[in-house]
């Protein structure tokens, strides 16, 4: 990740832009991120991750992973590419703690993990494919069962929450996190005008869109959306 990305909502305790609000405002932008071939979940709720991604392939099991730890450097996402496999587990407690260890900020797993009780532990964040107790057995290089390859480019930052994993391109990065800073500014506003009994049709001046959609039909919602600075994608 550049020096200049800051994708902490708050350094304290860590916390990273939403990856819905990050997905917003790369549309807002006329950008498109890039999500996992299949959806990727924490192995545990509440983990969050945020860095420049690093692929390890799993092609000799817990010696390709401590190899790619050689490799890393503090505060890279790795990639343990496992090829989409779901019938075993690549990552369990052990290799959490050795990534933790070697100031890796989190692990994404294309294939399972195991030891999750461990995991909530240990906290270092793991997005995967889901459990699964099976280790690892060889695999021929020319095995076709497992699934669709995880493609990303140099400098790509993946970005991890409870609604899953997104990948922000290496160009733009920070415009997308500004957006998104002052999505989640807006959201949060609205949230609180709500809770006082404001409601959303009435912060959003919906009769005043209907309106104007009556006499104009190109007016769509997003227009006035940012007419009148709300947030809601």
């Amino acid at each position: 990740m550049s020096a200049t990305l800051d994708l902490s909502v708050d350094p304290a305790d860590g916390q990273t832009w939403p990856t819905a609000a990050l997905w917003d405002a790369a549309m807002r932008l006329g950008q498109r991120l890039t999500l996992p071939p299949l959806p990727l979940r924490p192995a545990v709720a509440g983990m969050r991750l945020a860095g420049p991604l690093r692929r390890i392939c799993h092609t000799e099991g817990v010696a390709s992973i401590l190899q790619g730890l050689d490799e890393a450097r503090e505060g890279d996402v790795l990639l343990i590419d496992n090829r989409g496999r779901t019938d075993e587990a690549c990552v369990g407690d052990l290799v959490a703690i050795e990534a933790r260890l070697a100031g890796v900020t989190g692990l994404v797993v294309w294939g399972c993990h195991r030891d999750t009780d461990d995991l909530a532990v240990i906290r270092l964040p793991v997005f995967s494919l889901g459990p699964c107790p099976s280790s690892p057995l060889p695999h021929p290089e020319t095995d076709d069962a497992a699934g669709q390859p995880f493609p990303f480019q140099p400098g790509d930052v993946a970005v991890g929450d409870c609604d899953g994993l997104v990948i922000i391109p290496a160009e733009g990065q920070s415009e997308i996190v500004d957006t998104a800073r002052a999505i989640v500014s807006a959201e949060q506003q609205q949230a609180e005008q709500a809770l006082r009994g404001v409601t959303l049709r009435e912060q959003l001046r919906w009769a005043e869109f209907k309106e104007r959609r009556r006499e104009d039909p190109s007016y769509t919602f997003r227009l006035h959306m940012a007419r009148v600075g709300g947030a809601l994608e």
